[in-house]
């Protein structure tokens, strides 16, 4: 049965009037597939339940003109629910609804949490031509998250081989590696130490530090969002977490840049760097 037939089926999606859309989303930005949507009228009667597709959309068609209650639902996470007016022959989208996994609120035990870089990522993206962006990667790094009690004192501490960054161009990546850009002989190691950690609210954490790139410290504020703790197959016990932050270069002495005639910078003056963490409990 598919979710056309699916929509059909329930009891009052007759053909035609309104509907109510979604996208659901993980706290870790990525779809959660097969999501259901449920749609209670204001006398409390459910109305429509639909199920979503692997892209984490959801439809519900067939709604008559009025105020519902939206609830969307997912195997393993928490429910959220929504209000929206629905106008006969229109949609009304909820947008991107974002569901927390259930129990995601645990936070890791305290101890020694080393990084494990074959399942993490350091990615950065700078503007190219003021139209494009460049991304690249850095493949080789290590850290550890010593979790403390109360948790806002534990500390993080990462370095990063300066020499590994990787843009899937040789030629440019060799430009990188020189005293234009990163002066890996000089500066062969980037290394951030955590100096406070702050919730924000739900699974969200600004986590500030020192950073120091090229010989220079400057301190930085990570926009982190706590995934959650579960075991592995291998016996061990992994705790998730993305961060974002953006960097200036010049703040670093990366002022290398080459101008073009329309006076555009081909290389952009900031940094996004975007971070995907897993790290292991130490026995």
């Amino acid at each position: 049965m598919d979710l056309g037939q699916r929509q059909a089926e329930t009891p009052t999606a007759a053909a035609g009037g309104g509907a109510v859309t979604a996208t659901v989303r993980g706290g870790d930005g990525w779809p959660v597939p097969e999501a259901v949507l449920t749609v209670i009228d204001g006398t409390g009667t459910q109305v429509a339940r639909v199920q979503g597709d692997a892209q984490g959309s959801v439809v519900a068609t067939g709604l008559k003109a009025g105020t519902y209650t939206a609830i969307v639902t997912a195997v393993g996470h928490e429910p959220v629910a929504r209000t929206t007016l629905v106008h006969e022959g229109t949609a009304a989208t909820l947008g991107e609804v974002e569901l927390r996994r259930a129990g995601g609120s645990e936070l890791p035990a305290p101890g020694l949490w080393r990084i494990d870089p074959v399942h993490s990522s350091i990615l950065v993206t700078a503007k190219h031509l003021g139209i494009s962006s460049i991304h690249g990667r850095f493949n080789e790094f290590s850290g550890e998250v010593h979790i403390a009690n109360p948790v806002e004192r534990s500390e993080v501490v990462a370095r990063i081989v300066a020499a590994s960054v990787d843009t899937a161009n040789a030629m440019r990546d060799d430009h990188l590696r020189g005293a234009d850009f990163l002066d890996v002989e000089q500066f062969p190691e980037i290394t951030f130490h955590s100096t406070g950690l702050r919730p924000r609210g739900g699974d969200r954490w600004d986590l500030d530090g020192e950073l120091t790139l090229c010989g220079v410290t400057r301190p930085v504020r990570l926009d982190t969002r706590f995934a959650g703790v579960g075991p592995d197959p291998w016996g061990g016990t992994r705790a998730s977490a993305t961060a974002t932050t953006q960097l200036r270069r010049e703040d670093f002495a990366i002022t290398f840049n080459q101008a073009l005639q329309t006076g555009i910078a081909a290389i952009g003056t900031t940094l996004k760097v975007e971070i995907d963490i897993q790290a292991v409990r130490e026995s």
